[in-house]
């Protein structure tokens, strides 16, 4: 029951986008969405997601659903455990993609997000998209 609660309130998070304002760009740039994606890698308080098993997370399951691009960068993030009453750094993976406003790709990034999280025993991964000018 939680997990559907849970994917619901991914899907509506991420429904939201459909209302994003379409930004006025100059060619030879396109208005697209720009996602950001932050994965923590802490399993409990220690590292438990390596470099490897990220990269075939990458390789199974964003690479086919964002099969155009995508940019990964190593990070250092810090988050506050209300209920341990403390501030948690930990190291984890920021992941870019680029995409045309396409509902299916926004219910891929909550698709990515539930996957995370049930492989890597996770309680939260960061999801921020915003509208962007893009050229390539």
């Amino acid at each position: 029951m939680v997990r559907i609660l849970v994917a619901g309130a991914v899907a509506a998070s991420l429904g939201g986008c459909a209302t994003l304002p379409t930004p006025a760009c100059l060619p030879p740039s396109q208005p697209m969405l720009s996602a950001e994606l932050a994965f923590g890698r802490n399993i409990g308080d220690r590292l438990g997601v390596s470099d490897v098993e990220f990269a075939r997370f990458v390789a199974e399951e964003i690479t086919p659903r964002f099969p155009d691009g995508l940019t990964v960068v190593d990070s250092v993030g810090q988050w506050h455990d209300i209920a341990r009453g403390r501030l948690v750094r930990e190291r984890g993976k920021l992941v870019s993609i680029v995409f045309a406003e396409n509902p299916a790709q926004r219910a891929a990034l909550g698709e990515i997000v539930e996957l995370y999280k049930r492989r890597f025993r996770q309680h939260v991964v960061m999801v921020a998209v915003r509208p962007s000018c893009v050229s390539f």
